[in-house]
């Protein structure tokens, strides 16, 4: 099971803020930074004070000095100013993700994901953050609902943000991935769930639907390994696995049939990481593909040698991905 670790920044004596600190990222970040590292500080940066206030149950200042709970959101940037104070990286994964949601409260899903991202690098800048990272997702390609086209919008701000900091400034990346496992909003609990409680059947929306799959410790391996590599303006995108959702089914709810509800408003039968256009710009490393910018400014330039640029008309999508999982894998991802 692939788990990015070269290279792998160096973050003792570091200060880090991570936006959407109390979400399922930023908890998994949060315990690796803590378990492997000695940061001078850590900060938590999110606006659920409840769930701060439970994340201090498992990670408490005594007995991790260097970790701080910040209260604060996306959409105050004089707030966002007043914790990047000192700090020299940002993981930013503060985000409204529920498509249902976004669709139904529009403009909270545009202040959240678009005025957020603009005021964390309009912060970062003012505070001369040396690295940025910001997570997005595969809804983000060619987006069809306004979840994904939101983070298309924020992940534009972000590559565009380099031109702004300048060639000694802020450097910005972003890192784009799939399904995390045993995440918030992932199939797998609720199926495992299903499963548990006797269930007579298993909800699927379409039986031909694929996704791309990985796990919270793959994903927090992955945007570690991003930040060492990173010189800003690139969108990093790992190479992980496939696998259809009633197959996920079947080896999470053995025995119990499934039935067709039916794709969902804004619901992709197969997500898409990189398209044919991005193809143009995209170079393929051994473990992950990293798209340059279309319109870029600077001659930031992939440094590796193995680095390739893909074939033309290339696209990596979970239908066509050649990567698929196994039955053993997934058991061994959900840790079942």
């Amino acid at each position: 099971m692939r788990e990015f670790l070269d290279p792998i920044p160096n973050l003792d004596d570091t200060t880090i803020l991570v936006t959407g600190g109390t979400g399922s990222f930023g908890r998994a970040f949060i315990q690796r930074v803590l378990t492997k590292y000695e940061p001078r500080k850590l900060i938590v940066f999110s606006r659920d004070e409840l769930k701060q206030s439970e994340m201090m149950e498992e990670f408490s200042v005594t007995k991790y000095p260097s970790i701080r709970y910040f209260l604060g959101d996306v959409r105050d940037r004089d707030r966002l100013e007043m914790a990047m104070r000192g700090v020299n990286y940002v993981i930013h994964t503060a985000a409204l993700k529920q498509v249902p949601a976004a669709e139904y409260n529009p403009m909270e899903c545009i202040n959240t994901n678009v005025i957020g991202a603009e005021n964390v690098v309009q912060a970062a800048i003012r505070c001369s953050v040396e690295k940025v990272v910001a997570l997005s997702t595969d809804k983000a390609v060619n987006p069809i609902n306004l979840y994904g086209a939101s983070k298309l919008a924020s992940d534009k701000i972000f590559i565009a943000a380099n031109n702004l900091s300048g060639f000694n400034g802020t450097q910005f990346s972003v890192v784009r991935y799939g399904n995390v496992i045993g995440s918030r909003g992932s199939v797998t609990p609720l199926f495992k769930k299903l499963f548990k409680e006797g269930a007579q059947s298993i909800p699927i929306t379409d039986e031909r639907m694929t996704r791309f799959w990985m796990t919270l410790e793959q994903a927090v391996s992955f945007v570690l390994s991003s930040l060492a590599k990173m010189t800003g303006e690139e969108i990093f995108v790992p190479k992980i696995p496939s696998m259809k959702i009633i197959e996920i089914a079947d080896v999470l709810a053995p025995g119990i049939p499934t039935r067709i509800t039916g794709i969902r408003p804004g619901e992709k039968i197969h997500e898409v990481m990189i398209t044919t256009d991005d193809a143009r710009y995209s170079f393929e490393l051994s473990d992950r593909f990293v798209i340059q910018p279309a319109w870029s400014f600077s001659s930031n330039d992939i440094s590796e040698k193995s680095a390739r640029l893909v074939m033309d008309g290339f696209t990596y999508s979970s239908d066509t991905n050649p990567d698929w999982l196994t039955a053993k894998l997934l058991k061994q991802m959900c840790g079942t």
